[in-house]
């Protein structure tokens, strides 16, 4: 996985790095990087319209992590505000690539790649992604 400056950035989220973020070290925890991309991925959702749990209970779908892929460039520190960005690579039918980064300041702290896939809420079975998203995000 590269960065791909070409890539537009459709959403941008602020997080601040708490005590319960951080390792003894007073840096984050490498895991929580990937709760700090599932914040931001949840607030482009709400920002285009779409509640994650509407789309369970309305909809009967819902996303699901299939694949992750991080790199951790550098660290991020105790009371550290992150700006968390969101950009789709790929949107097929039943699931969608996006891209997100970390950064603080000027300084990219982390870089990911993460397969999201549409499911039954249900069943678990590979869905298709609702129109009006799909249209939303071209």
């Amino acid at each position: 996985m590269t960065h791909d400056p070409t890539a537009s950035v459709q959403h941008r989220h602020r997080v601040r790095v708490y005590w319960e973020d951080t390792d003894a070290g007073g840096v984050v925890f490498y895991a929580n990087y990937l709760k700090f991309f599932e914040r931001a991925r949840t607030e482009w959702l709400r920002g285009l319209g779409f509640s994650q749990e509407r789309l369970r209970t309305e909809e009967g779908v819902m996303f699901v992590v299939s694949r992750t892929e991080v790199n951790y460039l550098r660290p991020a520190r105790l009371d550290d505000e992150l700006e968390l960005t969101v950009s789709v690579r790929h949107a097929g039918r039943a699931s969608m690539t996006i891209a997100q980064q970390a950064w603080c300041q000027q300084a990219l702290l982390a870089e990911g790649e993460i397969r999201i896939g549409c499911v039954d809420a249900g069943t678990f079975r590979p869905q298709r992604i609702p129109s009006p998203i799909l249209e939303r995000i071209a």
